[in-house]
């Protein structure tokens, strides 16, 4: 099982001191926030895509293909990229390109997204946001695995005889989540695909979360990808964590209050008992974490937001040092000891190598100077002599 952190890039004014950082400084802690992520042994670290104020991650691709000569171990993924605004052969292009940046520590959670002003920016309509989602996706899901892609739909110019260019890292495509706060369809997308499913499981109690999981599951049987306990699942969640559960509520209560989302709504206590949120000791965080178990089963992949509503720099690099060192350990262990034997692992690269080509070489895409611009049809890439002695090669 995975364990990391997300942003969600938030520039936020720190209720305590009074201060708000410069995008500057943001960028710059979020830096090291991914760093100290690989540094005390989580597993992933993943950003979101915001295009409007107070956020500052409008790119990305950008942010996480530096982090891939920062680090050496850690998966970078995104807590969303847009499906809908973004057109899906830019994505085709930048994803993969940041997959060979990375030796193939990435993969990236796809959303709808739901600040209502973007889409106009990007020429969309949200009335049309569903829709945009499954064309775009299906879109992208055949840029990344046909070298010739004829595609005409309802919402971009139709593509005739199209590459994009690089190919995915070994022809292999990055593995997608597909991530949801409350939409079945999504569900349904990522069960018929059999890409993962990620429940956001921030904001409504965990009961609201199972209902789209068991959903997403059913179908994933449904569609012939394997047994619903083999479907690949991840959930969010919020932390706070502090030595004691005294200091880490006195610490976390102004943040909370003030909070963009949550401030100035319920109790913190009322939120901590009807929601995902942990705020406390190190034992309380492991101890509400093991009860995710309990309600969903066993699942790949769980995320803690932990440097959001103004936290310092300081205070978020505290709380990695404590789930590195008491709180990701015991999970790791307990998790382990209670997986079902048919609960697969998270999806690498090196393990969707290998199911497309078992012990064969991985096809290298070569394009073929001899075919000039492709004007003549058919592939503009030569097969590698391994991948022809293999039958894999397309």
């Amino acid at each position: 099982m995975e364990f990391g952190v997300f942003s969600v890039s938030d520039v936020t004014r720190d209720p305590v001191s009074g201060t708000t950082p410069s995008e500057a400084e943001r960028i710059d802690a979020l830096t090291q926030i991914a760093r100290k992520t690989e540094e005390v042994g989580l597993d992933v670290f993943a950003v979101g895509e915001h295009h409007n104020p107070p956020f500052f991650s409008s790119s990305p691709t950008t942010f996480l293909a530096y982090l891939a000569g920062q680090t050496s171990t850690l998966k970078l993924s995104t807590a969303t990229t847009l499906i809908t605004t973004n057109d899906p052969v830019r994505l085709a292009e930048e994803y993969a390109m940041l997959q060979h940046l990375a030796k193939g520590r990435m993969d990236l959670m796809l959303g709808r997204g739901n600040t209502a002003p973007v889409y106009p920016w990007f020429g969309k309509d949200i009335r049309s946001g569903l829709p945009l989602a499954l064309e775009n996706y299906n879109l992208l899901h055949r840029l990344w695995r046909e070298d010739v892609v004829d595609f005409e739909g309802n919402f971009r110019t139709p593509l005739q005889g199209f590459t994009s260019t690089p190919r995915p890292l070994d022809d292999v495509a990055p593995f997608v989540w597909h991530g949801s706060i409350r939409t079945p369809e999504i569900a349904e997308q990522a069960a018929y695909y059999g890409d993962g499913f990620f429940s956001n499981h921030i904001f409504a109690p965990s009961e609201h979360s199972l209902r789209l999981i068991e959903f997403y599951r059913k179908r994933f049987e449904h569609y012939g990808h394997g047994s619903a306990k083999q479907a690949i699942v991840g959930l969010g969640g919020q932390a706070f964590i502090a030595k004691n559960s005294q200091d880490a509520r006195k610490q976390f209560r102004p943040y909370f209050n003030e909070a963009p989302v949550y401030g100035h709504g319920p109790r913190m206590e009322d939120f901590m008992e009807q929601t995902p949120l942990s705020v406390g000791s190190p034992q309380e965080v492991i101890d509400k974490t093991l009860g995710f178990r309990e309600i969903f089963g066993d699942y790949q992949r769980q995320m803690f937001l932990i440097d959001h509503a103004g936290l310092p720099l300081p205070a978020v690099l505290d709380q990695l040092e404590l789930l590195g060192e008491e709180v990701v350990p015991v999970l790791r262990r307990e998790l382990e000891s209670k997986r079902d034997p048919e609960t697969p692992d998270a999806p690498s690269h090196a393990s969707l190598v290998k199911a497309k080509y078992g012990d064969a070489a991985p096809r290298q895409p070569r394009p073929n100077a001899n075919r000039g611009d492709n004007v003549t049809g058919g592939s503009p890439y030569q097969d590698t002599e391994s991948a022809l002695e293999t039958g894999v090669a397309r």
